[in-house]
Formats: C-alpha cells, sequence, structure tokens
C-alpha cells in the first residue's frame, strides 16, 4: 500500500501546491467515510467519522465518479467516499447545476470545492471535524468540520463564476447561490453561505477558514482552477461572453450624444432667424425710406411708386387681345367662361326653385342614406397605424404565431398611514429596511383584497363569468392556477404561507421576509434554501420578477419597495366577439369593484384593458353638451348676422333667420352625404372625423353664403333686370371665387389622403367630399332658397312666417355698419404709408420667431390627454411614472426559416458556451448594458440556453422510459426513467440534428419541479413554434423588458432603437438574404411608429396641400401665378406660424394635430382666396387702390362669415372636460381663426398693395364686355 500511497502524495502535492515535505510528514488519513444519522429537523444525512486510509472505489460508484469528480482516477484510486456520499453530492448540487454549468470552467471550479471536500484522499490535511454527535453500534455522525480554503482558489472560484447568468430570471446567478444580491456577493461570503446550513442544502455546518499559508498542521486546499476564459481538459470551450467578461471584446460605449447646434453658445435655429430678421428690416426699412425721398422730390402723388404699369387703362378703354399675353388671353376666356356659367346657373336655380330644391333633398336622401352602412372605428390599431405599416405587419405575425397579447388588469398599492419596518437577519447580519406596503399586516389585507379579485363574478347571457373562465393559464390542462403577477405568488398566494415562519422562544430564524428576499433574487426557485423551504416560483408555474410585482425601490433594493403592482393577465380573445363580450364583462365589474373598495390603510390606483375606451367614451358623451353649445353659438350667430336691418319697422322683413337655418342645414347635409358615400364604399368613420368635419364644413360653407348674402346686398339692380338675373349676375361675379377657395380645398384634401397614417388618410377623404358636396349644394339648392327670401322680402313679407304679409315701410339702400367699417376706416387705415411697413415687420418678426422654434415641437401624444379631468385613470398614470422599474416586455422574434438544428444556427442565437459573441442572445445582453440609451432594461430569457440546460445528462431533467422513449419527469421515481442522452463527452455535448428535435418538445412540455426547474412548459411555451408534427422549429423569440417609459418620447425612443437592434441582428446572423428576419415587437410599437416618420408627413401633407392650393388657384386666376404665389405665402406662414403657437402652448405634433394643419391649410385658403381675387379682378389704378377696394368688399364678409362665426364657437369649447378638447380642439382651432383673419384681413392687403399682380388686361376686357350695353357701364365711365 505505501508503494502506491507515495506516488499518489507527490501526485497531490503537485496538484494542492503543497511543499514535497510537509506530504510524508503527515499520515494523511480521512475523515468521514460512509453516512450514518440524520438532522432530525431537516432530514439531511450526516457522514460517517472515520480517520483510517482511503478505501477503493466500488465499481458501481465508477459513473458517478466520472460524473462528478473526473479528475479522480476510477479503477485503482482509494478515496474517502462510499457510493451512498457521491449520490447525496449529485442530489445537493442540482439547483447549482442548473444555473453554473452553462459556464463549464465555473462549474468545473465549484465540483472542484465539493469533490476535495467530499472525496480527496488526502482530506485530512485541509478538513477537520470539530463537532460529533453519537450513532448507533458505535458510530458517530460528524455535524460540523473545518474546511482550509486557498484564498487564491476561493478568489479564481469566485472570478469564474461571478458573471454567469441565470436566463430565466435575467439575474446573476450568484444572486441566486450567494445568499445576497449579486453586486453584493465575494469570494468569501459565497462560499459561506454555502457552507452553512442556513441555505437549506448544507446538511451540516463547514466552516470556511481561508488563507494560503498552512494553519498549524492544516495545509488549505488551493487546488489548480480555470478561468472562465479557458478550456478544460475535456475539450469544453471557455465560457461565453455573456457569463465571462473576459472572454469579450471591448465593452459596448454609449455613442456621444448629439452635439446641438450652436451659434455663440446659443441655438443656431434662433441666432440664424435673428440675424434674419434683422437684414430684412435694414433692407426693407432702407427701401421704405429711399421711396419716400423719392416721392418728396418729385412732389406726386402718395401712390405713385406702386402704380401699376398699366395706370393709363380703365375698363372702358377698348383693348386689343392680340395685345394680351398668351396667359392674359387664356385669363380672360376662363374668367368669362366661368361668369357665364355661374350667370346662366344662377338664374336658372332661382327661376325654377322647385325642381332644384326637389332634386337636392332626393340626392341628399340618397347619398345619406349609406349611414345606415356606417360604421365607426374606435380601435385605436385601425385609426393610427396603416395596415401596410412595418409595425402592423410585425403585430399580425406576432399574433399569428404566437397568439395576440393578453390583455392586462393592474392594481397600483401604497400603505399611506403604515410606516418602515426593519428586518434582523438571524444569526448574523446588517438590519434590513422593509417599505410600508411589505408589512405582513398589509401583505393579508392585500390578499384578501386579491382574493375578493379573483372571486368577482360578472354575467353575460344569463352565464357567469370569473376571472378564472378568463385568466391566462399557462400550464393548463395540468395547472389551471390564473397567472398573478404579485408579490404575494412568492406565498403562493396563501395567508398561511404568508404566516409561516421557523423559530424559538428567543429568535425568529426565518419568516416572510427572510423568503421575500431570496424569492426576489432567485423568483424561479422552488425551494429558498432557507429554513422554511417555501417555494418562490408562482402557482401558475412560472417566475414572478420582482421588478414587476413592486415599485418606488432604490436601485434593486426590493425591499425599499414604496409599492406594490399587482398584475392580471387575461387571454385576448380578439377574433371571437362572444368570449371576448365575456373578458368585457367581467372587466367591467372589475372597474366597478375597485371604484367602490374602500380601505382606509390602502391606496388603490388601478386600471383595465378597456378603461381608457371606457375613459374616452365618457368624454365625448360628457362633452356633447359643450359641443353642442358651441355649434348652437354659431348657428344663432349665422341666423341673425345674415341679416341687414335697415329700420325697426322692417325688422322681421329684413331679418334672414329661416335663410341661415336653411345655410346650416345645406352644410350639415354636405357632411351626411360625404359620411353616407364612403359608408357606401365601407370605409370606417373615426371620431377625429365626426368631431373634426363638421367645424371645418360649417366655416368654408358659412363664408360662402355671407360672400353670396352680402355681395347682393351691395348690389344694386340694373335698369329692367329681374331678379334672376341680378342673382345670377352676383352670382357670376362671386361664384368664381368660391369656387376657387371650395376646388383648391377639395383638391387638397383628396391629395391628403395619399397619406399613409390612417387618420389623416381618413379625414382627407371625408373633408374633401364633404367641401365639393357644399360647395354644389350652394349653388344650387342655396340659391333657390336665397331667391324665394329676395322675393319674400321685396313682397314685405316677414321672416318665418312667410305667410304673414306686414305694411310696406319705406327704407333707404343702405350699407351695412361693418362694411363701412372696413371701407372708410379699416382699410385707409391699414394701407397707409406708415402702417404698412409696421404690419410687415411684425409679421416677419413672428414668422422668423416661428421658423426658430418649428424643430422644438414636441413630437407625440401623452396618453393622458385623452383622459377627462375627473379620470382615475390619472391616478394611475401618475402612479406608474412614479413606482414602475420596468416598462413594457419586448420580443425579439426570429421569423420561420432559421435553422436550429445546426451549430451555426445555434451559435448565430444562444448565448451559452461556445456561441457567438455577437449572437441574438449576446446582442440584447448588449444592448441592456446600455439601457439608459438602448431602453432594453434586462437581458433576455433564452428557451434555447434553458435547453441546453435541460438536456445535458448531469441534470436529472432530461429523463425517458427505456421501454417506450416518451418523456418521463424528474418526479417520477422509476428504474425505467434513464438519461435522454449518454454520460459520454458526445453526449455532454449540445444536441444537433434529429437530437435537437427529439427532446425540444419535451422541454417544451416539462413543467417546472423541486427536482427540475428549468421545465420550459411555464417560461417558453408560447415562444417556440413547433412545425411539421414537431420535426421542426418555426418561428420562435426571446423576451426580455424595456427600462420604464414615461413620456412620448421614452416610447418613441425605445421604439426606434428596438428596431434598430433588431436590424443589427439580422445582420450579425447573417441571415439577411435568406428569406426570413429578426424584429422586435411590443405592444406599443404599433401606435408609435407613426412618429418615426411623423415630420416627413406633417411635410408631405402639407406641401401636397399647397401645392394643390398653387395649381388650382392659378388655373382659376386665368392663369396669374404670382396671385397663386401670394396666396401659397399666406398661407405657408399662417402655417408655420401655427407651429410657433403650438411651441408655445405645448402641443405636440401627432396625427390628431396634423388633422387640424391639413385642415388649417383648408380654411386659409378660405382666408386668402377670395382677398387675392378680389384683388386681381379690381378696376382701381393702384395696388393700394386695389387691396383697399378688395378688403372692404371680401374682407368684411370674411371677417363677418368665417371669423366671427368661428371664434364665437370655439370659445365654448375652453370649458370641455377633456385635456384633448382643450389642447387640440380649442387652442389649435383659437390659433387657426386667429391667425387666418391676421394674415387675411392684415397681412395679405398689405403684401398686395407692395408686390400684388399688376392689372389683368384680359380681366378688364371680360368685365368691359360683361357690362357692355348696361347703366353699369356708363357708371364704371
Amino acid at each position: 500500500m505505501s508503494v502506491i500511497v507515495a506516488p499518489l502524495l507527490l501526485l497531490l502535492a503537485t496538484t494542492l501546491n503543497l511543499p514535497e515535505r510537509l506530504v510524508f510528514a503527515e499520515n494523511t488519513t480521512c475523515i468521514w467515510y460512509g453516512e450514518c444519522g440524520t438532522d432530525k429537523a431537516t432530514q439531511k444525512k450526516y457522514n460517517c467519522k472515520y480517520d483510517g486510509l482511503p478505501k477503493p472505489l466500488p465499481k458501481e460508484g465508477y459513473e458517478l465518479i466520472q460524473e462528478l469528480c473526473p479528475n479522480f482516477q476510477y479503477g485503482d484510486v482509494d478515496l474517502c467516499c462510499d457510493v451512498q456520499q457521491l449520490q447525496t453530492l449529485k442530489d445537493n448540487i442540482q439547483l447549482p447545476l442548473q444555473f453554473l454549468s452553462r459556464c463549464p470552467s465555473c462549474f468545473h471550479n465549484f465540483m472542484t470545492f465539493y469533490c476535495e471536500l467530499t472525496c480527496s484522499p488526502v482530506q485530512s490535511l485541509f478538513v477537520n471535524a470539530t463537532k460529533f454527535e453519537p450513532y448507533i453500534q458505535n458510530q458517530t455522525s460528524i455535524t460540523e468540520v473545518e474546511y482550509y480554503i486557498g484564498s487564491s482558489f476561493a478568489n479564481a472560484m469566485y472570478n469564474a463564476c461571478k458573471d454567469v447568468q441565470s436566463p430565466s430570471s435575467n439575474e446573476k446567478a450568484l444572486g441566486l447561490l450567494c445568499g445576497k444580491d449579486a453586486k453584493d456577493c465575494n469570494a468569501t461570503n459565497w462560499i459561506q453561505y454555502m457552507s452553512t446550513t442556513q441555505n437549506a442544502q448544507t446538511p451540516f455546518n463547514i466552516i470556511p477558514i481561508f488563507g494560503d499559508l498552512p494553519v498549524g498542521a492544516m495545509i488549505p486546499m488551493n487546488n489548480k482552477t480555470k478561468g472562465c476564459n479557458e478550456s478544460l481538459e475535456d475539450g469544453s470551450p471557455p465560457c461565453s461572453c455573456q457569463d465571462c467578461t473576459l472572454v469579450c471584446g471591448p465593452k459596448p460605449v454609449l455613442p456621444p450624444p448629439p452635439v446641438p447646434w450652436t451659434i455663440f453658445g446659443l441655438d443656431a435655429m434662433a441666432v440664424i432667424m435673428w440675424i434674419f430678421y434683422l437684414f430684412f428690416l435694414l433692407s426693407f426699412g432702407g427701401a421704405v425710406i429711399g421711396v419716400w425721398f423719392c416721392r418728396k422730390q418729385r412732389v406726386v402723388s402718395e401712390y405713385a411708386p406702386i402704380m401699376d404699369a398699366s395706370t393709363s387703362h380703365s375698363v372702358n378703354v377698348n383693348h386689343d387681345l392680340d395685345k394680351m399675353s398668351c396667359c392674359e388671353q387664356l385669363g380672360a376666356k376662363s374668367e368669362a367662361l366661368l361668369r357665364d356659367i355661374f350667370s346662366k346657373w344662377g338664374s336658372f336655380c332661382v327661376r325654377n326653385p322647385a325642381p332644384v330644391i326637389i332634386f337636392t333633398i332626393v340626392a341628399i336622401a340618397v347619398c345619406s342614406s349609406g349611414l345606415v352602412f356606417m360604421r365607426i372605428t374606435t380601435d385605436p390599431v385601425e385609426i393610427w397605424s396603416a395596415p401596410s405599416s412595418q409595425a402592423r405587419k410585425e403585430k399580425y405575425y406576432f399574433d399569428t404565431h404566437f397568439g395576440p397579447f393578453f390583455r392586462t388588469e393592474q392594481l397600483i398599492i401604497t400603505a399611506p398611514h403604515t410606516n418602515w419596518s426593519t428586518f434582523s437577519p438571524y444569526p448574523s447580519g446588517s438590519d434590513v429596511p422593509f417599505g410600508p406596503p411589505l408589512s405582513k399586516d398589509i401583505l393579508h389585507q392585500v390578499l384578501d383584497l386579491q382574493d375578493a379579485i379573483q372571486d368577482l363574478e360578472a354575467s353575460y347571457k344569463n352565464e357567469s363569468v370569473q376571472l378564472q373562465d378568463i385568466c391566462l393559464a399557462p400550464l393548463s390542462p395540468y395547472n389551471n392556477n390564473c397567472t398573478i403577477l404579485s408579490v404575494l405568488n412568492y406565498f403562493q398566494n396563501s395567508h398561511a404561507v404568508l404566516d409561516h415562519s421557523v423559530g424559538d422562544y428567543w429568535f425568529v430564524y426565518a419568516d416572510y421576509h427572510s423568503h421575500f428576499l431570496y424569492c426576489s433574487r432567485a423568483p424561479a426557485s422552488l425551494n429558498d434554501t432557507t429554513m422554511l423551504h417555501d417555494p418562490c416560483l408562482g402557482t401558475f408555474g412560472g417566475p414572478v420578477f420582482p421588478w414587476l410585482v413592486v415599485g418606488g425601490y432604490n436601485d434593486e433594493d426590493y425591499n425599499n419597495a414604496t409599492a406594490l403592482v399587482i398584475t392580471f393577465p387575461v387571454i385576448n380573445y380578439h377574433n371571437d366577439t362572444e368570449k371576448l363580450n365575456k373578458v368585457l364583462a367581467w372587466e367591467k365589474v372589475f372597474v366597478d369593484f375597485l371604484k367602490s373598495y374602500n380601505n382606509s390603510n390602502l391606496s388603490i390606483s388601478f386600471s383595465s384593458e378597456r378603461s381608457i375606451e371606457d375613459e374616452i367614451n365618457r368624454e365625448s358623451n360628457s362633452d356633447v353638451k359643450t359641443i353642442l353649445i358651441s355649434y348652437i353659438i354659431m348657428f344663432l350667430y349665422i341666423s341673425i348676422a345674415l341679416g341687414h336691418i335697415r329700420s325697426c319697422a322692417n325688422c322681421l322683413v329684413d331679418s334672414k333667420i329661416s335663410l341661415g337655418i336653411a345655410g346650416i342645414v345645406i352644410v350639415l347635409s354636405s357632411v351626411a352625404c360625404s359620411l353616407g358615400i364612403f359608408s357606401y364604399a365601407g370605409i370606417p368613420i373615426t371620431l377625429i372625423v365626426i368631431e373634426v368635419i363638421p367645424f371645418l364644413v360649417l366655416a368654408v360653407g358659412v363664408d360662402n353664403i355671407f360672400i353670396i348674402v352680402q355681395t347682393f346686398r351691395r348690389d344694386k339692380r340694373l335698369l329692367n333686370e329681374s331678379i334672376d338675373q341680378q342673382i345670377g349676375r352676383v352670382l357670376g361675379e362671386v361664384a368664381p371665387s368660391i369656387f376657387l377657395s371650395s376646388f383648391s380645398e377639395t383638391v387638397a384634401f383628396f391629395l391628403g389622403s395619399l397619406s399613409t397614417m390612417p387618420a389623416v388618410r381618413t379625414f382627407s377623404l371625408f373633408a374633401g367630399m364633404a367641401v365639393f358636396i357644399d360647395f354644389l349644394l350652394q349653388i344650387s339648392c342655396f340659391v333657390s332658397l336665397f331667391g324665394l327670401d329676395i322675393k319674400r322680402q321685396e313682397s314685405n313679407r316677414m321672416d318665418i312666417v312667410c305667410c304673414v304679409k306686414q305694411e310696406k315701410v319705406d327704407a333707404d339702400h343702405s350699407e351695412e355698419l361693418l362694411f363701412r367699417c372696413f371701407k372708410y376706416i379699416y382699410a385707409p387705415f391699414l394701407l397707409n404709408n406708415w402702417m404698412r411697413p409696421i404690419v410687415i415687420s411684425v409679421f416677419v418678426a413672428v414668422l422668423s420667431f416661428s421658423i426658430a422654434v418649428v424643430n422644438k415641437v414636441e413630437i407625440g401624444l401623452n396618453q393622458s390627454y385623452s383622459m377627462p379631468d375627473d379620470s382615475y385613470l390619472l391616478d394611475y398614470f401618475a402612479s406608474m411614472n412614479k413606482y414602475f422599474h420596468a416598462g413594457p416586455p419586448v420580443y425579439f422574434v426570429i421569423e420561420e426559416g432559421h435553422n436550429y438544428t445546426s451549430p451555426e444556427g445555434q451559435n448565430a442565437v444562444c448565448g451559452g458556451v461556445g456561441c457567438n459573441n455577437d449572437s441574438l442572445v449576446q446582442e440584447v445582453y448588449n444592448a441592456a448594458l446600455l439601457s439608459n440609451y438602448t431602453r432594453v432594461g434586462f437581458p433576455p430569457s433564452s428557451w434555447i440556453d434553458d435547453y441546453f440546460d435541460w438536456v445535458k445528462p448531469q441534470s436529472t431533467c432530461c429523463r425517458v422510459y427505456n421501454n417506450t422513449e416518451t418523456f418521463c419527469n424528474a418526479t417520477v421515481h422509476n428504474p425505467a426513467c434513464v438519461r435522454c442522452r449518454p454520460l459520454t463527452r458526445e453526449g455532454k455535448q449540445r444536441p444537433y440534428g434529429e437530437d435537437f428535435m427529439t427532446f425540444l418538445p419535451m422541454f417544451l412540455s416539462d413543467n417546472p419541479n423541486p427536482k427540475c426547474g428549468k421545465g420550459g412548459h411555464a417560461a417558453y411555451g408560447s415562444a417556440v413554434n413547433l412545425i411539421d408534427n414537431n420535426t421542426g422549429v418555426g418561428a420562435t423569440y426571446f423576451m426580455t423588458y424595456h427600462t420604464v417609459l414615461k413620456t412620448s418620447a421614452d416610447f418613441i425612443a425605445a421604439a426606434k432603437e428596438a428596431r434598430i437592434i433588431g436590424q443589427n441582428i439580422t445582420q450579425a446572423m447573417g441571415i439577411s438574404g435568406k428569406g426570413y428576419r429578426v424584429f422586435p415587437y411590443s405592444v406599443f410599437y404599433v401606435f408609435y411608429e407613426q412618429y418615426f416618420t411623423i415630420v416627413n408627413d406633417t411635410i408631405f401633407n402639407l406641401c401636397t396641400s399647397l401645392g394643390a392650393v398653387f395649381i388650382v388657384t392659378t388655373v382659376l386666376l386665368g392663369y396669374e401665378v404670382w396671385s397663386a404665389v401670394m396666396v401659397c405665402i399666406t398661407i405657408a406662414m399662417i402655417i408655420t406660424n401655427m407651429f410657433g403657437v403650438m411651441w408655445l402652448w405645448n402641443i405636440s405634433l401627432n396625427a390628431v394635430s396634423l388633422v387640424n394643419l391639413v385642415m388649417c391649410c383648408g380654411i386659409s385658403v378660405e382666408f386668402c382666396s377670395h382677398i387675392v381675387r378680389a384683388f386681381s379682378v379690381s378696376t382701381k389704378k393702384t395696388r393700394v387702390g386695389r387691396a383697399e377696394e378688395a378688403l372692404a368688399n371680401m374682407g368684411s364678409s370674411v371677417f363677418s362669415g368665417i371669423t366671427l362665426t368661428k371664434f364665437g364657437g370655439i370659445v365654448v369649447l375652453a370649458f370641455a372636460k377633456s385635456q384633448i378638447f382643450q389642447i387640440f380642439y380649442f387652442r389649435m382651432y383659437v390659433a387657426i381663426v386667429l391667425l387666418g383673419a391676421a394674415h387675411g384681413l392684415i397681412f395679405l392687403p398689405v403684401m398686395l398693395s407692395y408686390i400684388g399682380p399688376s392689372v389683368n388686361k384680359g380681366k378688364l376686357s371680360v368685365l368691359h364686355n360683361h357690362y357692355k350695353g348696361t347703366e353699369r357701364e356708363r357708371l364704371l365711365q
């Protein structure tokens, strides 16, 4: 024996780095051999005291020693352990095996630590038994030992394991095995925790003593270790980058933040616009002063410098068409054609009112009948996301392959009247503070509330509906427990488990505090390793991550939580109306219950999946009164202001209330026709259409009505001219202007329907059709009604009660007050020499400011804006922002087509040993390291890495019946159950080819249990699509969570960065051209994708609208390009100034505000086109004179029509309960009307007086010919 022992000791001296003389000086013996006795409390087995020489290992232990401690050669090696001790060692290392074996060198060092302790033939050199307990037959049990460990070995073992990840829990593995957070773990306290019975795994206390130098006769165990970046002798490769930072290349570095564009340390846009404005002031001021000096020197009229080139021309001068330019000839012909057509049409409508009105009513009835097919869509996805958008396609792909994202019912609970508490760990350790909601009394009350919610019962079609019927139960039918993400699930939702504690009269060794601290680090654990031995895994079979169930804590100190979060995921029966209605019924009961729930100790904020839609509907209903009042005010104003009361005696005759009401009915009929026509076509209507279109069409329609009525009122009937001829002639004058504005708006809106944003596209379609129909009704039905009203008035019949005739009272034909104010006061004042430069300077200043801030307008829509002021959801949103530490889940989806059975395919995806450093899991892990930038908060849960751990032959997870080859769960005790794969070098490698697909379905059907916590049914049952009868893998996903997202900017940035990560992964995997890709999916992407391109969409829609206005205006103004340019410049200024108002008034750019901007473009045409056309057809000699005439004639109609009408109605919207009405309707509508009126009635006339187009010869000729031989010709002469 000594011949054998001497060489062995020499070998061990080399292995243990021991001085050779010490080895041979000691009589090396064992301190134990075999097992005897058990701990009465834990039933863990003790080892038997034995101080003899090592014994040969029986042959039945060869396989075990090869599996556990391959460094001990078997066959002729004597050890200090028997087969039963090896089996006990195997049973006790199952938990660390599942978490550490993904890093071979880490697990190798870990097993060296326990193998040397358990079986080393030189055991007595570094293990000393210190406590014993008598056992039967003169045997003694060892109950405590001292283990002398080299500090070098301890540190090396820790360094090799410190970075190892736990894929299923997104935590460091040492956080589960160290008794404290991974960041607080080190070599000393890790080994101390593993060595104490406090972890509930160690059968007796092992007192570690650290040091590299001998202590008396004891020589520390200092075996050779492997670094995590080193390979093992059996060929196992180094650990992966995710588990070993030494393997990684340079750590990812945050890209530098974008450098703000500054000049002289100030915002560049502001500086540029200031310089531009100062340059403009100098240039413009110099020009004005220069012109003034020229006038003084020449002693001419103040208007001379800006006289037209055609000053000498007058309407009574014969113009030779041959001397006109081509454009002027075209303009003359188009002007003559339009005047002639509209004059004849107007006369026809007045002469034949009955057929026109009847035909109009029939047409309206036919078109409006389509309303029976009207379908109002409130689905946010349909409203905000185009069917062809990338996010929409990705949502469809995800829903098709993995099922729709579940519905969420959520509570956020605080305990405002409860104090903080302190937990003192036994037997030692620093005091641990616990937040108010984590006191036991509060937890019991919350559990009562949770149970009450589970017991809620709703009724649908006389059928009872409970949470159990609709909840997400991932292990169904084996386990029908609902998924409840709650801290109470650490205690299996049981009052008894919450009260469970272990202690004596003096001390509490373990209670709910210690259980919470452990479970918050190891949520997937099935044994908390404290004396409680309670599981952490939720009753539904899955882990409950702490960042999802507690909030308001610092860093990762979950015990400092100031809020509890309870989430009930409910199945989303998106395509099953009956089942969805059951869910909606239960959700209504859920909301009603929590609204009425009263517990003074708890403050509860809550939300249901249906809450937002319910609150929006409630908001809409609550604001119906406000909207109705707004429209009533506008209707009353129109009805009263349309008439012109010449005297009190004639007030009932001169009023036009009935005509005003008829005009309003026509406007609303055009809206109804538009809705009906598109309802026939099956196009759904959105709330935006219903809320905005009437406002738009009323603005356009009322303006046109006032222009027709007031132009007729100012006109004098010619000699021998009948009523129908006069109205026809007046219509010939104003209808081209009305046609110009209406057709410009119609074309602009229809071109706006080219937008990819559904909300904008739908609005544009309905708006374009409504404006066009309104125009047709106004030049037909309204003209007929107007003719009847004039006949009524001239026959001295009263308004409304037209059958009553009043005695005729002579009244002078007088101009209305507003017209006189514009003609004799406002227009001369605005257009005098000193006022015009001030106007230009002020408006250019405002424009410069707006351009400077246009890029600073925020993008997005705060979801709280869509809620009423008194909504319970506002409190919920505030609590989310205050307490949440994790955002929505994000899934990185690999589309069908990837080969998971090949080494290359696996390495491109996984995150464990041998995986690529740029694999999918590693890329997402790297992104999580830069969470502040990428908004990816945690490493991903990786089904493939957990599958590789599950299938290892060293694990007890993967077993099959040797006679049927069917799966045998780890909890089954049956000799027929054997390992799936042999315990050979090849068997320890990953499964490839058929092996991979053979065991994968077993993994995905395996429920977690105390013997195997890696079962994939709960965590990954829906993450992997098995295809071709379980012979292939289709689409799969890897899930993680975003960081907490509070603002629209956060959500937009998160979606953008996730998409970039997905593109990078696709490229890194080398699958760009293979027909499939990796893409990220989260439930909110489909709503926020619009903001990726909203700036481009805004530019496209507004430029398209402006382009349409330019083209139509150019054609209908007789090819006067410069007039069209004037219109477009003014509209562009209005829109630009709208952005300035949006910045000042905190109005963000989103689909709602974009719809308003498109509408602004349309309404601005009303403010501008009439003035410009009146200017272009004016026969005054100078630009100032023409601007005065246009402003007096058309300006007064625009002001009394669109400006006063809309302003009166808009003011009421300020009192709406809805924030979205206050912000996006009241604020924007006020800005649209005020800016439109200011530019149309102040800036535009002044600009025309400076640089307006010259008198059009063709139009002068047309006007001359039109009035040839009439009294008007002589008056004009």
